[in-house]
């Protein structure tokens, strides 16, 4: 390796790392505390969840009231997403690319914004396990009125999650219409002008809004059809339940929705993907049954049967976690290689310079992994 393309290395990586913060949405959104627990790809990070408590009367007596066990639980993050963005220059497209000196940091920049990519769509994909959602499968929100975003403020209340550090994020159709209501254009005559001048939607209804690009649209599974009912009696708190209907056909797939007395699940695990007529199907579900269903009880499906619609999302920023570990920072076997973290990002970056043949080859990967941690801090906008 050159000394020349070595000490260009950290000016390469910077112009990086500016892109990355261009570029990248969720993970400077969610929950980025325990990224320093991560030590190498596979490696299990647990992030705990309290156990809830119940208030109760206090009696002053002699004897010690009797203790309160709690039973908290963990989530486990696992390091599983490692993806590079590499490109190769050979010694002859330097001769020939006119203005050469600028023809690299281009490269770096549409590499780095590659995986920004990537991590915006791994992260947005965790969506599958939030259970509630408010708007109508393939019709775009908010063409008349911001109501859909006052629904998913109501089904955050609903879900006991914390008032504060509530972030929405919108596809690029989502917030156009958005800032084209009057109620969000009307906010300049209390002073807030950032819809007029920056484009911005920002703060309302007590949630920070955010347009990514990166938000996409979720095909819900074709057999999720009316006409599913209970086929036996579901009780309380049961997370798995035998659900019938005699013509559905096609495939139920995790992260279809489906509601009943009020309140909506998402499937988490199918037993048999297939289902061909008179179909009997055990689920599993999330949450818990809030209320019992008997037998022959119809269920409301959440979306249209294959109709793909826009998932856009609502929530607190510890709905989620990401981490994201550095790769190694070392120079040996004529390669040159830095690492640094972004920090408005959070993200782990890493730049190896290799040279070859006659060429010299750039990489750009990251280390990470994520996961959604409570879905009752998050809810989704169907566009």
């Amino acid at each position: 390796m050159s000394n020349t393309i070595t000490h260009v290395t950290p000016q390469l990586l910077a112009r990086g790392l500016m892109t990355l913060r261009e570029n990248v949405v969720f993970p400077r959104l969610v929950n980025r505390d325990y990224q320093g627990l991560a030590q190498a790809k596979g490696a299990v990070i647990n992030i705990p969840k309290p156990s809830s408590i119940t208030a109760r009367s206090v009696t002053p007596s002699v004897t010690m009231n009797s203790n309160v066990d709690s039973a908290p639980t963990t989530v486990a993050v696992t390091m599983d997403r490692w993806y590079e963005a590499p490109f190769q220059v050979s010694d002859q497209d330097m001769v020939e690319t006119t203005g050469s000196e600028s023809f690299i940091p281009m490269q770096a920049s549409e590499a780095v914004k590659a995986l920004a990519n990537d991590i915006d769509s791994f992260i947005w994909g965790k969506h599958t396990g939030i259970y509630s959602q408010s708007g109508t499968a393939g019709t775009a929100p908010f063409a008349t009125t911001i109501s859909v975003a006052v629904s998913a403020r109501t089904l955050l209340n609903s879900q006991l999650a914390p008032m504060t550090d509530r972030r929405g994020v919108l596809d690029p159709s989502a917030e156009g219409a958005m800032l084209e209501l009057g109620s969000i254009l009307k906010f300049d005559e209390r002073g807030d002008q950032g819809g007029i001048i920056n484009g911005e939607i920002g703060r309302k209804l007590a949630i920070d809004w955010y347009m990514d690009q990166n938000v996409s649209t979720y095909t819900p599974g074709t057999a999720w059809v009316a006409g599913w009912t209970f086929e036996a009696t579901g009780t309380v708190g049961e997370t798995t339940v035998t659900f019938t209907n005699a013509t559905a056909t096609g495939s139920i797939l995790v992260g279809d929705v489906f509601s009943y007395s009020g309140q909506q699940y998402v499937i988490t695990v199918v037993a048999a993907v297939a289902i061909a007529g008179t179909a009997v199907n055990a689920l599993q579900f999330y949450p818990p049954l809030k209320t019992a269903g008997t037998t022959g009880l119809a269920v409301t499906i959440g979306a249209v049967a294959g109709t793909d619609y826009t998932a856009n999302l609502v929530f607190h920023r510890d709905a989620f976690a990401w981490v994201s570990r550095p790769l190694a920072d070392t120079q040996g076997l004529g390669n040159a290689i830095l690492a640094m973290t972004d920090p408005l990002s959070g993200v782990s970056l890493r730049l190896e310079l290799s040279r070859q043949y006659r060429q010299t080859t750039y990489a750009y990967d990251y280390l990470g992994g994520a996961k959604l941690i409570r879905a009752e801090y998050a809810t989704k906008i169907l566009g």
